[in-house]
């Protein structure tokens, strides 16, 4: 018997400390994906540890129509972390297990609040593979063998305000965006795209949806990414490094979002132990400044890599990106310069389509770190 939906690699992994994986046989990885983006704080990070196994020997689980004091501490710390305007806050949480669960209630929820079907996404997104997400997620390899999926999804081109301003109106429920496509090849949006989103959905009532499944938790730098641009949507989804490893994804509201109260539920909705997890990973992450070290981290290591390229004609197109989430375009396919990191250099890292390489490492690394990677690159790709 084996699982069938993965390709497996020929590494196989038993244990992880800080920003390192280990095989079996002791052999060191230096994981520069932090395993899609989830090991945000490095792995096995002791704070974290330390809150599940407490956890563990007082409750594993118990349903979310119980409050549970690890479930209400998320709930708060959630609400007050997530961005906020004299104009909106979302301060209501829904939890869930994963990014895609988030966009699939963040899609039913503004639904339900407008009434009204129609979503607004963006080509090159990537919202998830669930039905609902999926229908908003722009790649055909992705969908075709699913279909047909939700209905009332709109495409725009990402970046072009006009287009996105003339595609939302009275019928709109909804505008998905990534403030940082990643899936799509890691293109940042530009602030003022982000603004026109606003207004776009402001003028429309319709709400704004930010999905920060992979750019939140500090990763680009700031808390959010959408924190940079100074707007502030209606919905913000998030997951991956928010509970540094464990299954756990969030959707933060707007209160009138909230104040519609949508029918919806999730068995797992909030587990104590994963609640527990997230709470001990968001508290390093404010109390040790790791969204202003990423910053300082990502900045270096682009710089480093653009230097690299120049001094070595490596064949790189361009490094884009924030904070530590890096895309390198290669003017070849990146799947064997992926395989040759892995296999000859011990380094790991993520695809974003055929000719970018994602760096997403965990966001506790050091120069040094960085340093190995440019080195890495250098040496097999010339």
């Amino acid at each position: 018997m084996s699982g069938f939906v993965f390709s497996e690699k020929p590494i196989q992994i038993e244990r992880g400390e800080g920003p390192y994986l280990y095989t079996d046989d002791g052999t060191e990885y230096l994981d520069f994906g932090a395993s899609y983006a989830v090991a945000a704080l490095g792995h096995a990070h002791p704070r974290v540890t330390e809150a599940v196994q407490a956890q563990v020997e007082d409750l594993v689980y118990v349903q979310a129509s119980y409050p549970n004091s690890a479930r209400t501490e998320l709930y708060e710390k959630l609400g007050a972390l997530g961005p906020a305007d004299e104009e909106r806050a979302l301060g209501k949480v829904w939890l869930c297990n994963s990014g895609t669960e988030a966009n699939e209630a963040a899609m039913k929820f503004a639904r339900n609040a407008t009434g009204r079907s129609k979503i607004v996404a963006t080509k090159r997104g990537f919202h998830g593979r669930t039905m609902g997400a999926l229908a908003m997620t722009w790649k055909d390899k992705y969908k075709k063998p699913f279909e047909p999926l939700a209905g009332g999804i709109e495409f725009v081109t990402y970046g072009d305000a006009q287009e996105l301003e003339e595609a939302v109106d009275g019928e709109t429920a909804a505008v998905f965006l990534e403030p940082v496509q990643g899936e799509g090849g890691i293109h940042p949006a530009s602030t003022e795209y982000l603004r026109a989103a606003r207004d776009a959905a402001d003028e429309a009532g319709a709400a704004l949806v930010f999905d920060e499944i992979q750019t939140g938790v500090g990763r680009t730098g700031t808390l959010w990414a959408c924190e940079g641009a100074g707007v502030v949507p209606d919905m913000l989804t998030t997951a991956k490094g928010i509970a540094n490893g464990l299954p756990l994804g969030a959707t933060l509201c707007a209160d009138w979002i909230a104040d519609a109260d949508p029918e919806h539920g999730s068995t797992f909705s909030g587990g104590p132990v994963v609640c527990a997890a997230a709470n001990a990973t968001l508290d390093t992450i404010v109390e040790e400044d790791v969204p202003g070290h990423a910053a300082r981290v990502g900045e270096y290591l682009q710089s480093e890599v653009e230097a690299a390229t120049e001094e070595h004609d490596l064949p790189i197109r361009e490094v884009r990106g924030l904070g530590l989430m890096i895309g390198i375009e290669v003017k070849r396919g990146s799947n064997r310069l992926l395989r040759d990191l892995a296999l000859n250099e011990q380094v790991l890292a993520l695809p974003a389509g055929r000719t970018v390489l994602r760096l997403l490492p965990p966001l506790t690394i050091g120069e040094e770190h960085a340093d190995r990677v440019v080195e890495a690159l250098v040496e097999v790709m010339t």
